[in-house]
């Protein structure tokens, strides 16, 4: 039984994976009493034997969730760090380590499933996209700002340009609020699209999967013009894929 972390820009995720699942999970955003929410939910839970995390924020909250963990489940936590190669996926940057570990992660998930050849989309704060070829190169990918952070950059950037309440999304707007949520989200989901035809027309075997992952892929889903699906969990999934790649030492 194992305690998978996931400390993502926005949230934290996390799952108890026991007998090819998880038997308990939850998530809690940093702006949140982060410490109290995690020791009322892990709180009565069976010990893990190991805890394993996955983390893209700055070492001071990878300290606080260490000690809770340690507070709580008595284990130390080892944090992934993202390699050149690892369970079947080949980094492509010349500095494997500049290449955020939710990405590495999501592609060993992807191609432990079977999903490659794949474009991946993250949309969270950021968008991320990263393809990967069947036989588990990573070819590269694209950072951009995800629809929420798009909207709040261009709130900030100007005087008039201003939202009293949630805009809808439209394929033409006919008012300010309106215009704002639907430029946005078009221009995520239509970067998407153009990535994924680039790869699809690059690539010489079968076409990629689109695989979208991140608090605001199902909202992204429908406004989509070309097929995808649901990739929910893919850092905690691929989390699971590196302990069992990575066991731990046996004790002496």
């Amino acid at each position: 039984m194992m305690l998978l972390l996931d400390l993502g820009n926005t949230r934290l995720k996390w799952a108890i994976a026991a007998a090819g699942g998880w038997s308990a999970r939850g998530a809690v955003a940093w702006e949140d009493d982060v410490p109290a929410t995690l020791i009322q939910a892990w709180q009565g839970l069976a010990h893990p034997d190991r805890a394993l995390g996955a983390s893209v924020v700055d070492a001071a909250r990878e300290t606080q969730i260490e000690k809770l963990v340690a507070d709580v489940f008595v284990r130390d936590t080892a944090w992934v760090r993202t390699p050149a190669e690892a369970c079947g996926v080949r980094n492509a940057y010349a500095e494997p380590q500049r290449l955020g570990v939710d990405r590495f992660l999501s592609m060993v998930a992807a191609r432990a499933a079977g999903h490659a050849p794949c474009v991946l989309a993250g949309i969270g704060t950021a968008l991320t996209l990263d393809a990967l070829s069947a036989e588990g190169q990573h070819l590269g990918g694209l950072i951009a700002p995800g629809p929420l952070l798009m909207q709040q950059s261009l709130l900030g950037a100007t005087a008039r340009v201003r939202t009293e309440h949630a805009g809808v999304i439209r394929d033409i707007a006919d008012n300010t609020t309106d215009a704002v949520t639907s430029g946005c989200w078009q221009a995520v989901a239509a970067l998407i699209e153009r990535f994924t035809r680039h790869i699809a027309g690059q690539h010489t075997g079968a076409a990629p999967r689109l695989l979208l992952d991140g608090g605001d892929a199902a909202a992204l889903l429908p406004l989509l013009d070309v097929p995808a699906e649901l990739a929910a969990d893919s850092v905690l999934r691929g989390l699971l894929v590196w302990a069992d790649s990575h066991p731990l030492p046996a004790s002496s």
